[in-house]
C-alpha cells in the first residue's frame, strides 16, 4: 500500500521566516560565503600552528604562546564562523526548498556537498580535541602529520565548491 505525503503548510511565524529567506536569498548566500571564508581561513591556519607548536618544548614560553594563539583562533574565529556557516547554509536550504522543493537534497551534487561537510565538521572536531591536548602539554601527532593534514580542509572545500557550482551528474 502506497502512502501519500501530505504537505502541511508552515505556521504563521515559520511562514514569515521562509518568506524572509526567499526574499533575501542573495543576502543569506553572501553571508554564508563570508562565514565560509572565515571558517576555512581558521581551518587552514590551525594545523599550521600545530606544525610550529610541535617544535616547541612542552611547558616552554613558546609552547604557551602557541596554546594561546590556537585557543583564540578556535574560539574567536573558527567556532563562531562554523556556526554562522551552518546557520546561513540551513537558511539557504530552507529558501531553496520553497523555491524548488525538497528534492534537490537528493541530487548527487548536494549529497556530495553534504558528505564533504560532514567530513569538514568532523575534522573541525578533531582539531578541537587536538588543541586541548597541545594545551595540556601533550603532543598528539608529529610535525610531518600536521603538515600533511593541513591540506584536508582545502581538498574538502574544492569538493564542496565544485559540487555546487557544477551541479555534476544533474539531469
Amino acid at each position: 500500500m502506497r502512502r501519500r505525503m501530505v504537505e502541511v503548510p508552515p505556521s504563521g511565524r515559520s511562514r514569515g521566516v521562509m518568506d524572509f529567506l526567499v526574499a533575501h536569498f542573495n543576502l543569506v548566500r553572501g553571508l554564508h560565503i563570508l562565514s565560509v571564508i572565515a571558517f576555512m581561513a581558521g581551518m587552514l591556519y590551525l594545523p599550521r600552528l600545530f606544525v610550529y607548536h610541535t617544535k616547541a618544548a612542552p611547558g616552554s614560553e613558546m609552547a604557551e604562546t602557541f596554546a594561546v594563539m590556537e585557543r583564540r583562533l578556535l574560539r574567536g574565529i573558527i567556532n563562531p564562523a562554523s556556526i554562522a556557516t551552518a546557520l546561513f547554509g540551513l537558511g539557504l536550504i530552507l529558501a531553496d526548498s520553497q523555491i524548488r522543493g525538497w528534492s534537490f537534497l537528493a541530487e548527487p551534487w548536494m549529497a556530495t556537498k553534504l558528505v564533504a561537510l560532514v567530513g569538514l565538521y568532523g575534522f573541525h572536531g578533531f582539531l578541537s580535541a587536538s588543541r586541548k591536548k597541545f594545551e595540556r602539554g601533550e603532543y598528539p601527532r608529529s610535525e610531518k602529520f600536521w603538515r600533511m593534514v593541513n591540506e584536508i580542509p582545502f581538498v574538502l572545500a574544492i569538493v564542496i565548491v565544485l559540487s555546487v557550482t557544477t551541479k555534476f551528474l544533474n539531469h
